[in-house]
């Protein structure tokens, strides 16, 4: 993998570049998808690739309980596997398991999430997170090296070391034993990693919860070892302004000729925030979420299709939108499939969201070579 740094702003610390990887460029800043099991809900591989969406993110968690990194191997990688032909992007599988034992973000938010939930993780240790899976009940181990190991299996472009991921209520003493342990985690990840390269990147996993001097000390820790980018990562507090502070305090620490990615986060408002701060890729299912529940992203904002006035609104969703959704359906039909509870809903929906997703980052992309971000 090279990053190209194109263009940095005099406005803002927005910046242009691309990454080059084995399966094609990504360009940043960029939305990357969510696709869980290898696949966008509800859209296949080769619509979502016509779309234009240069990296798609697939949960090793998941693939790791079904099919196996085995089979994927077998079939050739995830690429072939899935028909994907452009980059993907595979998580540790720590953010599923972690939730798992603090409860989800929804849970946390509402400080629910203190203590570990329907007994699927069993033992935190220094190995690693000994959990059992929500599929068939057996016990799983998944420690830094075996989280490589299927990663290498699956066959992404760009990998995840393991890492933990606590709860943004956790006390001092229990955050630092954590962040000690992850970052031990993460080298023994890249250990791991760089005994067989196998064309792949490997991002670090910044950490330090809300502490401003942990994050940059994750920074210094994780800048010091031949990691190709930099996800930033763990908990980033209960409001959209602790997050912004906890970014524009750490962004700067981190080296600036590689790239860097915000996990879990890409909606609108929050892309418009974290750009001129200098993230260059970020992932959600946040468009394709949306879309599932009816509502459809637009330049004049969200538009609630299940709504009774769009039942004789014979427009497209936007007209000046280039999707397949909009060049051949209206927004009449979509409502009508909605009402009916076709599947095909979900599917035109999503189609235009992810467009959508891709055509604003165009835009921000031109507005900071334009100097005005």
């Amino acid at each position: 993998m090279k990053f190209e740094l194109l263009y940095k702003s005099k406005k803002s610390r927005a910046r242009v570049g691309k990454i080059h990887t084995p399966h094609g460029v990504i360009n940043t800043p960029g939305f990357v998808a969510v696709g869980t099991n290898g696949t966008l809900k509800s859209i296949d591989n080769d619509v979502v690739e016509k779309i234009g969406l240069e990296l798609m993110f697939c949960n090793t968690y998941h693939l790791l309980l079904q099919p196996g990194p085995q089979v994927i191997k077998k079939a050739g990688g995830i690429h072939q596997f899935s028909g994907r032909k452009t980059p993907i992007i595979t998580d540790s599988g720590g953010f599923q398991v972690f939730s798992l034992a603090y409860g989800g973000v929804a849970d946390e938010l509402k400080s629910r999430g203190q203590k570990k939930s329907d007994g699927h993780v069993l033992k935190i240790t220094e190995e690693g997170v000994l959990f059992r899976s929500y599929r068939d009940g057996r016990r799983v181990l998944l420690t830094p090296e075996s989280s490589i190991e299927a990663q290498k299996n699956i066959g992404a472009d760009i990998i995840i070391p393991l890492d933990e991921l606590p709860p943004y209520h956790i006390d001092q003493d229990e955050l630092r034993k954590s962040f000690d342990r992850t970052h031990r985690w993460e080298v023994r990840s890249l250990q791991e990693h760089l005994k067989n390269p196998q064309e792949q990147a490997i991002y670090a996993v910044i950490h330090g919860g809300l502490d401003l001097a942990l994050r940059k000390e994750s920074c210094q820790i994780l800048s010091d070892h031949p990691f190709d980018g930099f996800a930033i990562g763990g908990s980033m507090g209960k409001t959209k302004e602790q997050m912004i502070t906890m970014l524009t305090e750490t962004l700067p620490s981190l080296p600036e000729e590689k790239p860097n990615h915000l996990l879990g986060i890409a909606d609108l408002p929050s892309l418009n925030e974290c750009i001129p701060l200098g993230i260059d890729t970020f992932d959600s299912s946040y468009p394709t979420r949306m879309a599932r529940h009816g509502t459809l992203l637009t330049d004049q904002g969200p538009l609630k299709i299940t709504r009774g006035v769009y039942s004789h609104d014979y427009a497209p969703i936007e007209t000046d939108c280039c999707c397949p959704t909009c060049q051949n359906y209206s927004r009449a039909y979509i409502n009508h499939l909605f009402k009916a509870k076709e599947m095909t809903a979900l599917t035109l929906a999503s189609v235009h969201n992810l467009a959508y997703m891709i055509k604003t980052l165009k835009q921000i992309r031109e507005k900071i070579l334009d100097g005005e971000i």
